[in-house]
């Protein structure tokens, strides 16, 4: 595969077709609409559909007797339990994909032509994958520890899984390019620093000062793994131009 960005015959561009596109202008133009398209009206069509929607599914009920005792003290102390789950299942959902992100880019790490100067520590990179697993348990185990369902498909673990299709499909499209990969991979990480901010804050705010820093230390790791990620990135671009 060739790795490198050449120029070839890209014909996406309207200025590959001056003519064609003229013709194609022109013809817009003398069959458009006399009634000029009201913005206003895709906006409130857009609310409506809102309004009457019931959202991306629900927390599930607890299905343990000590699932409902947690859920009834933590309603008892203020807090909303629900919203902390759905949180600990976006996590969840985030470092599963995480996993099969870093499996998929190690698997193009490894079929790389020889020109593709990466720099990548093929060992790093399995370690990161190895932490992305090791999260992934440890946010089971702290599901099952509320007496929560770790299975369960929360409504922000949906979310998460709807927008991991484009990285996924990027990261297993045998034509992007290792710095490619690379590249969604630096978002991906620098999105899941942000939520384990997050994780972390709501967990003080409820009161789970333990989880708090267990998830602290994942955190770091995290760190450590975009500062990896954007090294590797700089250096396979630099070496491309």
């Amino acid at each position: 595969m060739d790795t490198e960005v050449s120029m070839g015959m890209n014909r996406t561009g309207a200025q590959m077709a001056p003519v064609g596109t003229k013709e194609l202008l022109a013809y817009a133009e003398a069959r458009a609409a006399n009634v000029e398209p009201d913005a206003d009206d895709d906006v409130a069509l857009r609310q409506a559909y809102a309004h009457e929607s019931d959202g991306v599914g629900s927390v599930a009920l607890p299905g343990t007797m000590k699932g409902m005792a947690t859920a009834v003290t933590e309603k008892l102390k203020g807090a909303k339990p629900t919203m902390f789950i759905d949180k600990l299942g976006e996590r969840l959902a985030y470092e599963r994909t995480g996993v099969r992100l870093y499996d998929a880019l190690i698997t193009k790490c490894m079929a790389a032509e020889p020109e593709e100067d990466t720099s990548i520590d093929l060992a790093q990179l399995t370690g990161i994958r190895r932490d992305e697993q090791a999260h992934f348990k440890l946010l089971a185990q702290t599901l099952e520890g509320l007496g929560a369902d770790p299975t369960a498909v929360t409504p922000c673990a949906d979310v998460a899984g709807v927008m991991a299709l484009g990285m996924m499909q990027t990261l297993t499209d045998p034509r992007t390019t290792v710095a490619q990969a690379l590249n969604a991979m630096l978002a991906v990480e620098l999105a899941d620093n942000a939520s384990w901010e997050l994780l972390i804050e709501l967990a003080e705010e409820t009161g789970h000062d333990e989880l708090g820093a267990q998830f602290e230390s994942a955190l770091e790791a995290e760190m450590r793994h975009a500062a990896l990620i954007r090294g590797w990135l700089r250096s396979a671009v630099l070496a491309e131009a």
